[in-house]
């Protein structure tokens, strides 16, 4: 599949979305997170981490989650910790240190690491040395493969010269910027004042330290949005020119972050508003000549993720789309999220709770899940579907020995509907391909071959956001 062969019929799309607009998973995981258990804890994953099956030839994803930030963003959904007292980062470095040294110690084979990602929270919450510190720990215990991806999140409000050129120095080549919309009453209202000057600054700052891929994150959906005031957005996000974009969907999960309750006074704009600005969006995104990645990604067509479509060695995690398929995940910080081959692992969320853990036992892992075989083929079927745009029968039988169209007959004739509406081709074999305007629904087309999703809905529990 060529990455620039998606055209998109918005008008058709105008009309076509609004009937899939449902909650369900983003798919960054599969089981997704609910399902995990909290009788898989530091035991199971520390036997988990030491399985048979590693090379130390193999390559080897890492995250640090920095939770913490100065100030609260209205929108935002995030696990983080407000705080002004950079006092903390002494023990938050304290016990990363140790979490890191745990996690080495259960890895049976040493380990390099061919990515390296932080997270937050705001990473540049840490003064210049302290992220120094960080990223000693984090390579001495797996040093850097030559050429890995090292990229990191930042908030322009926080992040100073001295910063970028120490992240430089360290090697980082990746950078995305928190943006969300550069119209100042959407910025007032989501709490977030950032002129678009201080990110125009910082994107010229990392250019000349040598960043090889800019990415800003944008939100349509958020109090005060129009047509028209996106679009003023994309006119200065145009002239700075980032090689990624990542268009998200305003999540309104007020029973997750409470402080969202101030926007349902009605100054969210309209499902259709919100879906013309997302359409019109994308539209302009293709025109710029961005490829249209996947879900909310897009990407310059020499830029490493529009390689990875191309190549099909894209990923999808909880850091949304990125590369490197099938390359073990390792996560640490609290909240943080391990994915190995045959299962998943999560850390305390609270602060306090996950220094104290990693301080009595190393390790801090408060839920997991270890996929079965039902897991694993249903995985590797969302996976592609959300990442490749396809599924092959061939590919899963080789990988799992079974047919397709046998394996999955009910889920694919739950496809039925979106295939008369021109979202999906099925073959006999059971063979599938997204089509351009199913792309934009890949959360729906996958849903049917989620084995959990109904019992999900049947507890009536609140878990999703929505697919449009």
């Amino acid at each position: 599949m060529k990455a620039d062969a998606y055209a998109l019929d918005l008008d058709r799309l105008l009309e076509l979305l609004p009937r899939y607009a449902t909650e369900g998973p983003r798919y960054t995981s599969y089981p997704t997170a609910p399902v995990w258990k909290d009788d898989y804890g530091p035991a199971e994953f520390s036997a988990d981490l030491g399985h048979e099956d590693v090379e130390s030839s193999d390559g080897l994803s890492l995250y640090a989650h920095v939770p913490f930030c100065e100030s609260l963003c209205h929108f935002c959904a995030c696990n983080r910790v407000i705080t002004r007292d950079h006092g903390r980062a002494g023990a938050y470095l304290d016990t990363i240190e140790r979490e890191v040294e745990a996690v080495r110690h259960a890895v049976r084979v040493p380990r390099v690491a061919t990515q390296l990602h932080w997270g937050g929270g705001t990473p540049t919450w840490l003064a210049p040395e302290e992220m120094r510190r960080l990223f000693r720990v984090l390579t001495q215990a797996f040093p850097l493969r030559e050429g890995a991806e090292v990229s990191i999140e930042v908030d322009p409000r926080v992040t100073t010269d001295d910063h970028v050129a120490v992240l430089a120095e360290c090697g980082f080549n990746r950078i995305s910027m928190g943006v969300q919309d550069f119209d100042p009453s959407v910025q007032e209202a989501i709490r977030r004042i950032q002129p678009a000057d201080q990110t125009g600054r910082l994107v010229e700052q990392a250019r000349k330290a040598g960043f090889e891929s800019v990415n800003f994150d944008l939100i349509y959906g958020l109090p005060y949005q129009t047509v028209e005031s996106f679009g003023r957005t994309l006119d200065t996000l145009f002239e700075l020119a980032p090689d990624r974009i990542a268009l998200y969907s305003y999540a309104h999960v007020t029973w997750v972050a409470k402080q969202q309750r101030g926007f349902e006074r009605g100054d969210l704009p309209e499902a259709a508003t919100k879906l013309e600005i997302m359409l019109t969006a994308i539209r302009r995104f293709l025109e710029q000549g961005y490829v249209f990645v996947g879900l909310d990604h897009f990407a310059r067509p020499d830029d490493e993720l529009a390689t990875a479509l191309v190549r099909r060695t894209l990923r999808r995690n909880f850091m949304g789309h990125t590369t490197q398929a099938g390359v073990d995940l390792l996560g640490f910080g609290p909240s943080a999220i391990s994915e190995l081959r045959r299962s998943y692992a999560q850390n305390t969320r609270d602060v306090p709770g996950w220094q104290e853990a990693v301080e009595d036992r190393g390790l801090a892992t408060m839920r997991g899940h270890r996929l079965s075989r039902d897991d694993l083929e249903r995985r590797w079927v969302i996976s592609r579907i959300l990442c490749h745009s396809e599924l092959r029968a061939g590919e899963f039988e080789e990988a799992f020995g079974r047919s397709l169209r046998s394996t999955f007959a009910a889920e694919l004739a739950d496809l039925a509907e979106p295939a008369a509406d021109g979202l999906v081709e099925i073959d006999e074999d059971g063979s599938l391909r997204v089509t351009p305007a199913g792309r934009l629904l890949a959360r729906n087309l996958a849903m049917p071959f989620d084995a959990y999703l109904a019992a999900q809905r049947r507890s009536g529990e609140r878990m999703f956001s929505k697919t449009v």
